[in-house]
């Protein structure tokens, strides 16, 4: 069993509900959409191969019960389900990040889910894969990704269609340098919106293009 893997580190984690809390990260290469605002384009192909237990190894040196597996798309290399097993053998709390166009249906159900809906400003809003909100439940997270009001009402309209509200937990990020937090922030009061504004926290604790925080 083997993985190309792009980098394992440790860090704060910087989204999802879970953001502050001290995460390993194991970022898997290669991703099958390309997302006009994507900032780990060097995950696409940059990265080694490792066996599982050789990326558990590093895992477990930071002695960190949280392990977020991300990309790239993580789901495209299929021993990221022995590896997913291993880790919740050794009862790590497993998040998984995963851009919503591959199913989710092999995922053991313990996993949290965060699944990245694409909105059409990133330019492959095409590749959503809706039938993945079945495999979904409320410990699950769906991310909005919004470059602009265009994508905000977008996002909107999924989460009534869907009624997602009552499904999954949802959150809202601004592309970092496109749309302020301020301005998102507004729309989702004057909505009410039952969504979580999310900033990507590690963009602001360090320089915004560092790898491996």
């Amino acid at each position: 069993m083997s993985l190309r893997v792009n980098e394992i580190f440790y860090s704060i984690q910087g989204e999802s509900t879970y953001a502050g809390r001290p995460c390993v990260f194991v970022r898997l290469t290669g991703c099958n959409l390309r997302c006009r605002w994507c900032d780990t384009a060097y995950a696409f192909h940059e990265g080694e191969s490792r066996s599982v237990e050789q990326a558990l190894e590093q895992v477990r040196s930071y002695k960190c019960p949280l392990v977020e597996i991300t990309g790239g798309e993580p789901l495209l290399q299929e021993d990221v389900y022995p590896l997913i097993s291993r880790l919740l053998l050794e009862e790590y709390e497993v998040l998984i990040e995963t851009g919503g166009s591959l199913s989710v249906d092999r995922l053991d159900p313990r996993v949290v889910k965060i699944l990245d809906l694409k909105a059409p400003g990133s330019e492959m809003d095409p590749h959503n894969n809706f039938d993945n909100l079945r495999y979904l439940d409320r410990k699950d997270q769906i991310k909005f990704v919004v470059a602009d009001r265009r994508d905000y009402e977008w996002a909107k309209q999924v989460m009534a269609e869907h009624t997602l509200a009552e499904k999954v937990q949802v959150l809202f990020s601004p592309v970092f340098g496109e749309l302020h937090p301020g301005e998102l922030a507004e729309w989702l009061l004057a909505d009410r919106l039952a969504a979580r504004l999310q900033i990507q926290l590690h963009k602001y604790l360090w320089e915004p293009s560092r790898r491996g925080v």
